[in-house]
């Protein structure tokens, strides 16, 4: 039977569930041995609004710009295509740092090395995105493998496997990692509110609450939540009416720290529900691919799914490696021992 999520966080998503109407944007990263990238983006919109304020990843004038429209079953899809060749990952963290595209209020940075090994150099590139939620605690404490393999997935390939021979395995599994996700997401947003009300409770120097109590009993607030939501009530509505911190806090504490209380809840609430616009990001590595944590895609190019949950309590890494024989090595080392055997041949004919 499929697991019914949690309203409060239904709700949540629903707020901030992104428009129909929103773009779909792809940025690729073609990353060259001398550790230049070229970057190029593909935005596609159902309306004709294109602007960086309205799209997910930064450019500017400085890019190669290229517009078309296509239409395809009588709707009309507005491409936007730019491309720039960046000298170093640097360069590309410079236009980060002076985002003013849709998802501006992220912080994204990319990370570029090579090693050279003789024989070989080894390459690795990453796009990184910082964690957004200052509070609250890893993915990985609430999933096992399995599931986080699931939860960082492509939707196409969710609903590939879905609609697959295993589709109640898979739709089992789906069903495991939203129950587990919501745990781990209220889990968060009560942690982050204890920790943000004692902050404000402690600069306005209150007395009457143990707050070196709250975080040990904050298993206690987490279960008021569950109980809203078993019992058909409305998270907003019981906490506006003061019922959830009055049986966290006590009565009198809660009328008294009641600003204390919806600041806090409101700071938390905004920083673990971020207004973001997905995209999808592509790389193409020099030489032969040695390891990633990214997903093939159709077309056999690495991509990764960028999704606000992926970076709420930790920061998002999507990185590959790469390895490049450097031939001249192999030529000078055959020319050394051909030399060497030489050298000892002539010296044995000699004394011979």
């Amino acid at each position: 039977m499929k697991q019914k999520r949690l309203k409060l966080i239904v709700t949540m998503i629903l707020v901030l569930a992104g428009s129909c109407n929103e773009p779909k944007s792809v940025v690729t990263n073609i990353i060259h041995p001398d550790g230049s990238i070229t970057r190029k983006i593909e935005i596609r919109n159902s309306e004709n609004n294109l602007s960086l304020s309205n799209v997910q990843i930064p450019y500017d004038s400085t890019w190669i710009i290229r517009d078309s429209i296509e239409i395809k079953n009588g709707d009309t899809t507005w491409v936007r295509r730019a491309e720039k060749l960046f000298s170093s990952a640097e360069e590309i963290n410079s236009d980060y740092k002076n985002d003013s595209s849709y998802n501006r209020g992220v912080t994204r940075r990319t990370a570029f090395s090579r090693k050279f090994r003789w024989f070989h150099t080894d390459f690795r590139f990453a796009e990184i995105i910082e964690r957004k939620f200052t509070y609250g605690y890893p993915v990985s404490d609430f999933l096992n493998h399995e599931e986080l393999t699931w939860f960082y997935s492509p939707e196409t390939v969710k609903g590939k496997e879905i609609s697959g021979p295993d589709s109640l395995k898979f739709k089992a599994l789906s069903d495991s990692v939203d129950k587990k996700t919501d745990k781990w997401l209220i889990n968060s947003l009560m942690s982050g509110w204890i920790d943000e009300f004692a902050r404000l409770y402690n600069e306005k120097g209150g007395k009457g609450v143990n707050i070196d109590s709250l975080k040990a009993r904050e298993g206690e607030l987490v279960k008021i939540v569950y109980e809203i939501d078993n019992t058909g009530g409305n998270f907003d509505s019981l906490w506006n009416q003061g019922y959830v911190i009055n049986r966290f806090i006590g009565e009198a504490n809660a009328v008294k720290y009641r600003e204390e209380a919806d600041s806090a809840l409101n700071r938390v609430m905004s920083d673990l529900f971020v207004d973001f616009r997905n995209y999808n990001v592509k790389m193409v590595m020099p030489g032969r691919l040695t390891a990633s944590n990214g997903f093939i895609d159709s077309s056999q190019v690495l991509m990764w799914p960028v999704a606000s949950d992926f970076f709420l309590t930790g920061s998002y890494e999507m990185w590959a490696e790469s390895k490049v024989p450097n031939r001249w090595a192999w030529i000078v080392s055959g020319l050394f021992i051909l030399f060497v055997f030489t050298a000892i041949a002539l010296t044995k004919k000699e004394k011979g």
